[in-house]
């Protein structure tokens, strides 16, 4: 039973040890990462260039799109890359970034997705007095506060993982550094990360929570409305956002709640993958596809690039 130490190596587990399979993941993933990264960067830029989308939706969706840039590009790159060179090893170092980054993204995003639903929720409920409480300041502090929540639990996770001597095969059965599976490795029980999961799960169920009242209170409202083109607009600016909650927080309630097999399974790995691959993926779709004032500033972006062009 060896120590794990600064200079040890873990080992990620495989899709498969077909090389011809291997091959043909990474391209998959490879397309997949492409996909979205140009999707979250498109609308990062439109809303970067088109001051009509300056307002506080677009700006909580322009950082959901970082997020969310930045929390495939911890886990698929290496993936990539290991599935190519055929090599899963993971530096001890490699191993905590990963896991500090992904608690950051993740939780930053769900605080972020609640914030958004609040947004939604004066929008339509309190529209009258929505310019002084979704003023640009108000914006800023609540991203702000999104990222420090981020912060503060990426900390906690890191630190609690990893304050507890991990002993044994160095063997991870997940396709990047998940902490249920690394809590497996420990030498001794963990409470001290159980604790902090615990509060993770609480605060994700709160969030939750919240955001399952103000839809409550939206949808009560939009049925209200006598306008078919007002509810229709209503609804098409919050479905999406409440399908992307509901796509995040699911797969991330199960994977953290369900209990882990003796053997690796297959099935951990689709759950993985569904909680930190296809949101990030999907976002840009799900925003953007019926989304009027998106497909307005695409076509202006077009419009210029074609008269720069000519």
């Amino acid at each position: 039973m060896n120590n794990f130490t600064s200079g040890s190596t873990f080992f990620l587990m495989a899709f498969t040890d077909i090389r011809e399979i291997q091959i043909l993941h990474a391209v998959f993933f490879l397309l997949i990462y492409l996909a979205a990264l140009f999707g979250n960067l498109l609308i990062i830029t439109l809303i970067t260039k088109d001051h009509c989308l300056h307002t506080p939706m677009y700006f909580f969706l322009k950082n959901l799109s970082f997020l969310d840039l930045c929390l495939i590009s911890i886990t698929v790159p290496k993936s990539i890359m290991n599935s190519l060179m055929n090599h899963n090893s993971i530096s001890f170092f490699g191993c905590v970034s990963q896991v500090f980054f992904f608690f950051l993204l993740a939780t930053t995003e769900v605080a972020l997705l609640t914030v958004m639903s609040y947004d939604r929720y004066v929008a339509i409920c309190h529209p009258l007095r929505y310019d002084v409480i979704m003023s640009h300041r108000s914006c800023v502090e609540m991203a702000a506060s999104s990222w420090l929540s981020g912060g503060l639990n990426a900390i906690l996770h890191t630190a609690s993982t990893f304050s507890i001597p991990m002993c044994g095969s160095p063997e991870v059965h997940q396709f990047f550094c998940d902490v249920p599976q690394l809590l497996s490795l420990t030498c001794s029980f963990n409470m001290g990360e159980l604790v902090v999961i615990g509060i993770s799960l609480v605060f994700d169920f709160g969030c939750f929570v919240f955001i399952a009242i103000s839809y409550i209170h939206i949808f009560s409202t939009v049925l209200k409305l006598s306008s078919r083109e007002s509810r229709s607009k209503a609804f098409s600016t919050c479905l999406p956002h409440l399908l992307v909650v509901t796509l995040f927080l699911s797969s991330g309630f199960f994977a953290y709640l369900h209990s882990l097999p003796k053997s690796p399974s297959l099935l951990d790995l689709l759950i993985s993958v569904f909680y930190t691959v296809v949101p990030p993926t999907m976002n840009p779709l799900i925003y953007s596809l019926r989304n009027k004032d998106m497909k307005i500033a695409l076509g202006k972006l077009r419009k210029a690039r074609y008269f720069q062009s000519n």
